[in-house]
C-alpha cells in the first residue's frame, strides 16, 4: 500500500511542485488536502478535501504530513501532527531559529516518528554527486565553499516582508546554501561567523545578507542571500588536491533540466530530474522501513544554529 500523504496548505510549491511530484512518485498517494481555499485544495486532486488543518491531522487515514504553511506556522502544526502519529515533512526553514528547530526534533524523538526538512536540493543528483566528491577525499581536503543565491523578488504583501513570520532573504535562499555547507562537511561541527551584512527594507526584513565563515578552522565560507540583486546561482567547492563548481542549471533550484558538475578539468553530466519527487520517494520508503538517504534531522537543527549566528552577526531581528 502507498503511503498516503496529507498536505497542509495549497500554495505555490504545493500546486507547481510537491502534489505534481507526489502524483508521479512511487510508493506514495495524496490522500488529503486542507488549506485556506478549498478550490486551490480541490485543484491538487487529493482523493479528499479537509475543512480545517486541524481534521487532516487527526485522519486516521493519513500516515504522513507535508506542511508548507508560513515559516512561522511550521513550529506549531509540525508539532501537532507529530502528536497526532503522523510522520513529517516540512518545507524549509524547518524553524524560525534553532530552539525552534530542537523542539520539533525532540517532539519527532518523543512521538517515535520521522521529521524531515523538505531541503529538496539536497537529493538532487548532482549535489549527492557533489557531497560524494567531499566526503571521499576526491578533491582532497576541502579548503573553501563559495556560493550566492539572488534574484529580484516582489516581496511586499508577502510572508517574505515579514520578520516575525520568517520573513528575508537569508531564511529564505540562505537556507539553502547553509544546507550545502552542513553537507559537505559532514554537519559544519565548528562555524565562526567572520562578518555578516544587511540590507533591510521598510519591515525590518533583510533583503541582502553576506556572510563570511570559517568552519572547523579550516574551511572558508561566503554565502550571499538576496531578494534585490539580479537572478544568479552559483556554488564552487575548493579543495586542496582539486575543484568543483556547479555547471549547466541554477546550482540550487535545478529542476527537469539537464544539470552538469565540473570537475577540475572534466565535466560531469546529469539527465533532467524531479529532485521533489525523489525526495518523496525517499521519505516514503523510510517511512515503510525500506532503506532511503533523507536530510538528517541532526543537520537541520545544525543549520538553524548558524542561521541564529548569522542573523546575530548581522543584527538581524
Amino acid at each position: 500500500m502507498p503511503i498516503r500523504w496529507g498536505f497542509l496548505g495549497a500554495g505555490w510549491i504545493a500546486t507547481r511542485a510537491m502534489a505534481p511530484a507526489v502524483h508521479a512518485a512511487q510508493g506514495a498517494r495524496l490522500h488529503a488536502v486542507a488549506s485556506r481555499s478549498g478550490e486551490r485544495s480541490t485543484a491538487l486532486a487529493p482523493d479528499i478535501v479537509h475543512a480545517s488543518y486541524g481534521q487532516l491531522i487527526e485522519d486516521p487515514s493519513i500516515d504522513a504530513v507535508y506542511i508548507c504553511l508560513a515559516n512561522h506556522q511550521h513550529l506549531e502544526w509540525t508539532i501537532r501532527a507529530l502528536e497526532a502519529g503522523k510522520h513529517v515533512l516540512c518545507e524549509k526553514p524547518l524553524g524560525l531559529n534553532a530552539s525552534e528547530a530542537q523542539r520539533m526534533a525532540h517532539a519527532a524523538e518523543h512521538a517515535d516518528r520521522m521529521l524531515v526538512e523538505a531541503v529538496w536540493t539536497r537529493w538532487h543528483p548532482r549535489f549527492r554527486r557533489l557531497t560524494e566528491l567531499a566526503h571521499s577525499g576526491a578533491l582532497g581536503e576541502i579548503m573553501s565553499i563559495d556560493s550566492a543565491f539572488t534574484f529580484p523578488g516582489q516581496i511586499d504583501g508577502n510572508y517574505r516582508s515579514d520578520p516575525s513570520m520568517g520573513g528575508g532573504a537569508l531564511l529564505d535562499t540562505g537556507g539553502y546554501q547553509v544546507h550545502t555547507w552542513a553537507a559537505l562537511t559532514g554537519g559544519a561541527h565548528i562555524v565562526d561567523v567572520v562578518q555578516a551584512h544587511t540590507s533591510t527594507g521598510p519591515s525590518g526584513a533583510d533583503l541582502t545578507t553576506s556572510v563570511t565563515a570559517v568552519m572547523d578552522g579550516v574551511i572558508r565560507a561566503t554565502a550571499l542571500s538576496s531578494f534585490e540583486q539580479d537572478e544568479a546561482q552559483h556554488l564552487t567547492v575548493q579543495g586542496s588536491d582539486d575543484f568543483a563548481v556547479m555547471g549547466i542549471g541554477p546550482a540550487f533550484t535545478a529542476w527537469r533540466e539537464e544539470t552538469s558538475l565540473i570537475i577540475g578539468k572534466r565535466e560531469e553530466l546529469f539527465a533532467p530530474v524531479d529532485a521533489y519527487q525523489v525526495m518523496i520517494e525517499a521519505v516514503s520508503a523510510r517511512i515503510e522501513g525500506r532503506e532511503a538517504w533523507v536530510v538528517p534531522i541532526g543537520d537541520s537543527v545544525r543549520v538553524a544554529e548558524i542561521l541564529d549566528a548569522i542573523q546575530c552577526s548581522a543584527h538581524l531581528p
